[in-house]
């Protein structure tokens, strides 16, 4: 890897560091306080109902029993949350989160606009406005902390590592980025596009499906069962280096990762282990790399939309709303299944095909930002233009 080199200019007006790493980033940022607070957002929509599976729910079955795992104690079946919902078995590391209370899964959770364009509830997502900004909701927050939030550690010059800061963490400050030489690679999301859209041509299908294969993204691009498949680390990497960068004394306090591969409008009961396995393995390497400072961490795990409840022609599923949404920590008030679960028979479902949304995630967030950080609601109305309405949810911590 090449000597990192910073300019002073972009470590005086840094407020934001950048790192690109295959299909995953990572964007951090310095503030006045002990406490650490991780923002990842799954580009693509999460489907929270093969992430988090309400197996107790008897309209499961009815809609999508293709998709759904054996239940729990059987081989390779859900990993039990307490009787009703399941882990998918690809989210064994979060499993045992879960079990030491450290993980919360909230269902039922959808942003405050109704779009199913990728484009523009991202856009919305990282704003955390009713319109569209120049700058992001975690951005303002760093802004807002007050003199008590602000701990013993030193700071320091923010880091510039990388070719882009996702909105969610830009402001007024400017951003200096550096990357190491061919560091940023096409995400794998971009091939499995590629060969979702050539696979009916009998000419470029098959020969794009064969060389995407022979390069190794056979289990996570094609749909395709293939276990010697080598498995990309490039989220699991990136999670690992936050956590320590993270843990420093004089390290940053805030960071925003990204992971994509979650579209999954076809094959999604092979595609999603992929992205899935990433996820899992990440959070464990987050926590590994935090050592002693996960007791002072919470991790909000965010998608822009869920996906159809029913399953679609190419045994995959279609943008939805509802999804599940996950907070990590050492100090998170976890071990349970968060939310109000509205069910799935049809009659309540959002717009006759969507799991209908019960939590508003900036209702979470603004629990961490209080809960983590002593945020005040005034303050927290000006990182959440327009959302005076919406009440932070409480309990989401233990200290």
């Amino acid at each position: 890897m090449n000597q990192l080199r910073i300019s002073r200019r972009a470590a005086l007006l840094g407020l934001t560091a950048a790192w690109q790493f295959g299909g995953a980033s990572l964007a951090l940022a310095d503030a006045p306080t002990n406490r650490r607070f991780i923002v990842i957002i799954l580009r693509g929509a999460l489907d929270g109902l093969a992430a988090v599976v309400p197996y107790g729910d008897p309209n499961l079955a009815v809609w999508r029993a293709d998709l759904v795992p054996p239940e729990p104690g059987t081989d390779g079946g859900l990993l039990d949350l307490g009787g009703r919902f399941g882990l998918h078995p690809a989210l064994a590391g979060m499993h045992d989160l879960f079990k030491a209370g450290e993980l919360l899964p909230v269902h039922a959770v959808a942003g405050h606009y109704r779009s199913r364009s990728h484009f523009e509830a991202q856009d919305y997502l990282e704003s955390g406005a009713d319109q569209r900004m120049d700058s992001g909701w975690l951005n303002r927050a760093v802004a807002a902390l007050p003199p008590a939030a602000r701990g013993t550690s030193p700071g320091g010059p923010a880091l510039a590592v990388g070719v882009s800061v996702p909105l969610l963490l830009r402001g007024r400050g400017a951003v200096g980025a550096w990357a190491p030489t061919g560091f940023a690679q096409p995400s794998p999301d971009l091939y499995a596009r590629i060969a979702e859209l050539n696979h009916p041509d009998p000419v470029t299908g098959p020969a794009i499906a064969e060389a995407l294969r022979e390069r190794g993204f056979a289990t996570q691009t094609l749909g395709a069962d293939d276990p010697k498949a080598p498995q990309r680390n490039a989220f699991p990497t990136l999670a690992g280096s936050a956590g320590r960068m993270l843990a420093a004394a004089d390290g940053p306090r805030v960071a925003a990762l990204e992971v994509g591969g979650w579209d999954t409008h076809a094959g999604q009961r092979n595609r999603l282990v992929g992205p899935l396995t990433q996820l899992d393995a990440g959070l464990v390497a987050l926590k590994t790399g935090l050592g002693d400072a996960w007791r002072q961490t919470a991790v909000l795990v965010v998608t822009e939309f869920g996906r159809t409840v029913r399953v679609n022609g190419t045994g995959g599923t279609d943008h939805g709303t509802g999804t599940v949404a996950f907070i990590a920590g050492g100090g998170v008030a976890g071990g349970r299944v968060g939310g109000t679960w509205p069910g799935l028979a049809e009659a309540h479902l959002f717009e006759n095909r969507d799991l209908a949304p019960t939590t508003d995630v900036r209702a979470l967030a603004k629990g961490l930002l209080a809960g983590q950080f002593g945020l005040s609601e005034a303050a927290l109305e000006t990182v959440f233009p327009g959302s005076g309405g919406v009440a932070g949810t409480t309990g989401l911590l233990r200290v």
